[in-house]
Formats: structure tokens, C-alpha cells, sequence
């Protein structure tokens, strides 16, 4: 925990490097002090099936939902986003012909009902 899942349109195939994207990223939130390095979990999922409002031609976006334990105060929350939607920006390249939405959000995991283990 956490767990970080990006997903992006495939028209930004080619332009976004998402096991860099998903570094700096990592590397934000690492610096945040909210979570021990190991434990941040992430994944890059392309979407080959999207709308985006009703005309799709020059429009894509990249969204990223963080996972977090339940109980951190808004403005924890607030701070997350701001650090994830700043590495986005840092790290998704303009694309000509092409109006990119970037977003974030913070989600609860209910803790009382997350489980982990370590192997190895």
C-alpha cells in the first residue's frame, strides 16, 4: 500500500513513457513521507476503448487513482494529489494535434478490510 494504477489513451502511444512516468511518480510519493519506498505499488494500463465527450479526434487523457489506507486527513489527501497531478505534468510530453487532460484522484482502501503479506 499504496497502490497506484495509471491509465492512459492509446492515442498517447509513442509520446508517454509510462515505466518513467510511473518512476517519477513513485519517487514523489516516496518523497512525500507518507509511505515506505517498497510499499508503493503501481501499474500503467493503456486503454484501447475510451470516449472522451462525444468527438474523440484530438483529445486523450491520463489518469491516475491512489490507493490509500483510510483515515488520512484532507489535507493529506490534498497534498498526494497536488504531488501525483505535478509529476504527471512534469512527465506527460505535449503531443501536436492533441489537447491532453491530466487528472488525479485519492481513494480509501477501507482498512479494516485490507490484507497483506511478504513472501521472500
Amino acid at each position: 500500500m499504496p497502490h497506484l494504477t495509471l491509465e492512459y489513451t492509446a492515442n498517447l502511444d509513442g509520446a508517454l513513457d509510462a515505466p518513467t512516468l510511473l518512476a517519477g511518480i513513485n519517487a514523489e510519493l516516496a518523497a512525500s513521507g507518507h509511505f515506505d519506498e517498497p510499499d508503493i505499488k503501481s501499474r500503467a494500463i493503456r486503454l484501447d476503448d475510451y470516449a472522451i465527450g462525444v468527438h474523440n479526434t484530438g483529445r486523450g487523457f491520463v489518469h491516475v487513482r491512489l490507493a490509500i489506507l483510510s483515515g488520512r486527513p484532507p489535507e493529506v489527501k490534498q497534498e498526494l494529489a497536488a504531488a501525483v497531478a505535478g509529476a504527471l505534468h512534469a512527465g506527460v510530453p505535449a503531443v501536436d494535434g492533441l489537447t491532453i487532460q491530466l487528472s488525479a484522484e485519492i481513494a480509501d482502501l477501507d482498512r479494516a478490510s485490507y490484507a497483506k503479506s511478504i513472501k521472500g
